[in-house]
């Protein structure tokens, strides 16, 4: 009985990921017993005085985990010697919010157990934290992750979602990457908060090379006539921005998928969605019922907060986010 209950966990065993394995929910309870507190305390205090912080930090994580995994070397700074994904060009507009409450959370753990918690754990709690504070799901965040010691901007190039992309190119993408359409459709989602430069939609509102229309179509006109007031001095104000859900722009709900069918989408790829038909019957759905949106969303970004993570000896603890040890 003994030798068939080996043999079972010994099969059992080629099926799991070895470094999921050495995850858990409880990971610092002993080693840094203060840490979910200290994360609250952070990420409260900077939301309140920066409302945006949501909207960045769920971003910056995104950017971090698609690129070679959730190590954190987004948060790296570039040397003399090394150009660093957060210098690649699709990341030179990422939120100085995000950075920071990271970098204001590593020091305050650090004071409290040094050595001991990571920069990518900090990344992926806080992300769940903040998207929870602003009437987002709770999903599990399971911790153990070690930080990468790569960082390079050349590694970054085609696997991020640009705003100017096909719904093809999206799919591909996030298919690539182990994710399915409805998850794909899930994570779009997050675009419920935050904003985009005006720079990012500016081809579909201005100068249309139809002689029927001088904007995208899929637009709302109404809309498309406040974005073009909104956007008017861009090319001079490259900062200028416009909220990617226009009805409740700080509240992490489905109102984004409730915007798409009345034309009321931002980018290029918000009209993908409800446009094509591989991804339309999920924005209904979740258009329809937010709570399954939200089980989708936290399911996605649990599967997501566990891309290619590293453990044991395959990273390290950085003393600081920015900069290997």
């Amino acid at each position: 009985m003994a030798l068939l209950v080996l043999l079972f966990l010994t099969f059992l065993s080629l099926f799991v990921n070895p470094s999921q394995s050495q995850l858990s929910l409880d990971y610092y309870q002993k080693s840094c017993p203060r840490f979910n507190q200290i994360m609250q305390d952070t990420i409260t205090s900077k939301q309140i005085n920066s409302p945006t912080t949501a909207a960045a930090t769920l971003r910056l994580f995104f950017h971090d985990c698609l690129v070679n995994g959730c190590d954190a070397s987004i948060l790296v700074s570039s040397t003399p010697f090394n150009s660093a994904e957060r210098d690649a060009d699709i990341n030179l507009s990422l939120p100085g919010d995000a950075f920071d409450v990271v970098v204001r959370a590593k020091t305050a753990l650090e004071l409290a157990c040094p050595n001991t918690v990571s920069c990518a754990d900090i990344l992926a709690v806080a992300t769940r934290d903040l998207v929870t504070m602003v009437g987002g799901p709770y999903y599990n965040v399971v911790l153990g992750r070690k930080d990468g010691r790569v960082s390079k901007s050349s590694y970054v190039e085609g696997k991020l979602p640009r705003p100017t992309m096909s719904m093809s190119q999206i799919i591909k993408l996030f298919y690539s990457n182990g994710f399915s359409i409805q998850e794909t459709v899930a994570l779009c989602g997050a675009h419920t908060i935050g904003f985009s430069h005006c720079k990012e939609f500016s081809s579909g509102i201005y100068n249309q090379s139809s002689k029927y229309s001088q904007y995208d179509t899929q637009y709302n006109p109404r809309f498309v006539e406040a974005l073009q007031k909104a956007c008017a001095d861009y090319q001079k104000n490259p900062t200028l921005s416009v909220f990617n859900d226009i009805m409740t722009p700080n509240k992490f709900d489905n109102m984004y998928f409730q915007n798409l069918p009345k034309g009321l989408g931002l980018l290029r790829s918000d009209h993908g969605l409800y446009s094509d038909s591989r991804t339309r019957e999920f924005v209904q759905m979740y258009a329809a019922d937010q709570n399954k949106f939200f089980e989708a969303f936290g399911k996605a970004m649990e599967k997501l907060s566990l891309y290619k993570v590293q453990t044991g000896r395959q990273g390290e603890i950085r003393h600081r986010c920015d900069a290997f040890n």
